[in-house]
């Protein structure tokens, strides 16, 4: 059975699970500058406690952000527009799973307007975000 050990900095804030395997994963980084220094900190740390440790292999392997639309979304409605690619099912989840698989973005769509993005790196979040805006912008709740 595989262990591990949590780790957190406090600079940059951030949280490491340490894999018996040696390998380490870093989460809570604000960009990929600070999960790289964050990772090298980590190193270093390890360093002075003991631990022979080789900084390599470094990769982002996803990215997480948040928006908020200026309006509010029809869920039903803009899932209907957007087959196959949407999936909304309310009574298991408040908000619609929108893929991007060219991207390999995910997207939780809620009808508050704020939308959650998954996806490989920076630039393919970003570029969802721009896919996504004129479909939820044609589904938006008119305001009276």
């Amino acid at each position: 059975m595989l262990g591990k050990v949590l780790m957190k900095l406090r600079k940059p804030r951030i949280t490491a699970t340490i894999w018996s395997s040696g390998k380490i994963i870093c989460t809570g980084a604000t960009s990929e500058e600070e999960a790289k220094f964050g990772a090298r900190r980590l190193a270093r740390s390890l360093q002075k406690l003991g631990f022979q440790v080789i900084f390599t292999d470094f990769k982002v392997v996803n990215v997480l952000a948040v928006c908020n639309m200026p309006f509010e979304i029809r869920l039903p409605e803009f899932t209907k527009n957007n087959r196959p690619h949407a999936s909304y099912e309310p009574e298991l989840h408040p908000a619609v799973c929108y893929r991007i698989k060219s991207l390999r973005a995910t997207l939780q769509i809620f009808s508050t307007g704020s939308i959650t993005v998954t996806g490989p790196n920076v630039k393919a979040v970003a570029t969802a975000v721009e896919q996504i805006y004129p479909f939820v912008f044609e589904s938006r709740k008119e305001i009276l």
